[in-house]
């Protein structure tokens, strides 16, 4: 009796893992929108955006991507204005992560976020919002802190 016990609990602590990992790797689905970023000096830079809104969204974001086009994104809308945290974690990706002010203005852009790392990137202040973009888009497009993300998404929160 003992060793039939055994075996059924080792093959359930399997099933439960399988099904756990399955469920772990399953990909979210995002909303998406187009926005418009507008620099200092007119220039304006369009992107289509996959939209980060609950917070299972949020935890997931770009994790997993192996590519994403260059003029994709995604923005996470944090419901309200606060301190923010991000890491690339799982992230393959190399990415330019805007952390972005409830009027659009961007307050800040950490540049070419490492792959995989665990280091905690700040928002270095209160943000309502965080567009990640793929690594040196920015600099490739002259958008820098100050420049203005005009979507459907900033403008209901406003």
């Amino acid at each position: 009796m003992r060793t039939a016990m055994s075996f059924f609990r080792k093959g359930a602590l399997a099933a439960l893992f399988v099904l756990l990992a399955s469920v772990a790797s399953a990909q979210l689905q995002f909303d998406r929108e187009e926005l418009v970023i507008e620099t200092q000096d007119g220039k304006r830079h369009a992107f289509d955006v996959e939209l980060a809104l609950t917070p299972e969204q949020r935890s997931q974001g770009l994790m997993h991507r192996e590519s994403m086009p260059p003029d994709h994104g995604m923005l996470f809308d944090f419901d309200d204005t606060r301190p923010v945290s991000m890491w690339m974690q799982n992230t393959p990706l190399p990415l330019d992560m805007l952390f972005i002010q409830k009027d659009g203005t961007i307050s800040h852009i950490h540049e070419m976020a490492v792959p995989f790392s665990q280091a905690i990137i700040d928002s270095r202040g209160p943000v309502s919002y965080v567009l990640e973009l793929n690594g040196g888009r920015a600099d490739a497009l002259g958008i820098t802190s100050g420049d203005r993300v005009i979507s459907p998404r900033i403008e209901a929160g406003r």
